[in-house]
């Protein structure tokens, strides 16, 4: 999981930054640095949003390949 895939399941669900976090359960500067590039995606992070949007390698590939 990179930046980009992290904003696109954001979008395509149609959340803010802010609102994204909160779902997560993280912070919401958390969210801004990844996506800017400037903090990695742990394994914990993306855990958190696979666990949080139900997803797996096949339903993220789906969300991601409309953008």
């Amino acid at each position: 999981m990179d930046k980009e895939i992290i904003k696109q399941i954001r979008k395509s669900y149609n959340l803010n930054q802010r609102n994204f976090a909160e779902r997560v359960n993280c912070s919401f500067s958390l969210i801004a640095l990844v996506e800017v590039g400037k903090r990695r995606i742990t394994e914990d992070l993306e855990n958190k949003v696979k666990e949080a949007f139900g997803l797996n390698e096949e339903k993220i590939k789906e969300l991601t390949s409309s953008f």
